[in-house]
């Protein structure tokens, strides 16, 4: 933090609540009181030491479920019910009142997810928690459209609200939903005959994506989920394959889809 402010660059910081980095310890031993305050307390240290330092904070990451109702049943929730997104936010705003906080998730590019999370931003805002954007994560495969990047960006605007794109990239592959719950119908390793179709068809989505973000005044920050092809979470997941979904290649060279950008 302290270099990027010395050489006048933004921080943008992520994320204060997550289920899946929350310690067990952090959710024992205590009733909803004590553990209300224990989240309270980490909220607004955290936010304190940086304050001023940091122009924006996902407040909450991927709160929202991909089933049934729209909390995900995560370990905060079956504590504190969903007021523990409400504290969290609170929290956040009374350690820095010039903090830009935002509720980050993906799928908001899916019509279904976009209208659970909008769901949600609403009843906070009409609680009156300071929720100052959405965080669209946009982690795409190679066949999305730009449609449903449209329209979340439109359903932000539309509630007075700011878009962040905050995890952007664009996978080689398509999977099917069953690949990322029991790896079954993944799509096999992408022959080297096939990466400059690819390369070239990535390049028109991330120029599509960032059009989509310039030409609306209400997003006003997108970044995208690593440098290189090398160091993403894609060659992981949903499974160990090779993955190309970033700006630049495994030896740091500028892709397609970055000249598509400057273009």
């Amino acid at each position: 933090v302290a270099v990027a402010v010395a050489n006048g660059q933004r921080v943008r910081g992520h994320a204060l609540l997550w289920h899946q980095s929350t310690p067990d310890w952090f959710l024992a031993g205590g009733d909803p009181a004590t553990i209300r305050t224990r989240l309270e307390t980490y909220v607004h240290d955290v936010v304190t030491r940086y304050r001023g330092r940091v122009f924006a904070w996902d407040v909450v990451n991927e709160p929202i479920s991909d089933g049934e109702g729209p909390y995900r049943d995560n370990a905060w929730y079956r504590a504190l019910g969903k007021a523990y997104i409400d504290w969290a936010f609170h929290a956040a705003r009374e350690a820095d009142p010039d903090c830009l906080l935002f509720l980050n998730d993906y799928g908001t590019e899916r019509k279904t997810k976009l209208e659970r999370v909008m769901g949600v931003v609403a009843d906070l805002l009409e609680r009156n928690v300071p929720v100052d954007g959405v965080g669209h994560q946009f982690h795409l495969g190679r066949r999305q459209t730009v449609d449903g990047i449209h329209d979340a960006l439109d359903a932000v605007a539309d509630a007075g609200l700011v878009s962040h794109i905050t995890e952007l990239d664009i996978s080689a592959y398509n999977d099917p939903g069953s690949c990322f719950v029991d790896r079954t119908g993944c799509q096999p390793e992408l022959l080297d005959d096939d990466i400059a179709g690819f390369l070239a068809a990535q390049a028109d989505l991330y120029h599509a994506v960032f059009e989509a973000a310039r030409n609306r005044p209400s997003v006003s920050a997108v970044l995208t989920w690593g440098l290189h092809g090398g160091q993403s979470w894609l060659n992981n997941f949903p499974l160990r394959r090779t993955n190309h979904p970033l700006l630049f290649d495994r030896s740091l060279k500028p892709k397609p889809a970055l000249q598509g950008l400057v273009d």
